[in-house]
């Protein structure tokens, strides 16, 4: 059974940061591309970030790059996104993903950027 647990979000003021992780198991994690997503009431779903299986290929939503980083770990079998310099805008739930698998995703980690 594929778990994906999402962890390390919290408060932050603007222009703070945070580490997100995503501890997987059930799978071969580096086996398998992995992505963050987040989730807002207003836009709904809104990919942010996609790393490839040997963590050598990474893509970034336009409104991310430059402030937030996707790396991970196969030894640990973590994904991690680094956010800085955070927005307002970046409050949201942040899921990972196998793949791009939906159905997949854990329960989430609240961020919430506000003064």
């Amino acid at each position: 059974e594929v778990q994906l647990v999402e962890s390390g979000g919290g408060l932050v003021q603007p222009g703070g940061s945070l580490r997100l992780s995503c501890s997987a198991s059930g799978f071969s994690f580096g086996n398998y591309g992995m992505s963050w997503i987040r989730q807002t009431p207003e836009k709904g779903f809104e990919w942010v970030a996609e790393i490839s299986a040997g963590g050598d290929a990474n893509y970034l939503t336009d409104s991310v790059k430059g402030r937030f980083t996707i790396s991970r770990d196969n030894a640990k079998n973590t994904l991690y996104l680094q956010l800085n310099s955070l927005k307002t805008d970046d409050t949201a739930i942040y899921y990972c993903l196998r793949g791009r698998d939906f159905s997949s995703r854990g329960q989430g980690t609240q961020v919430t950027v506000s003064s």
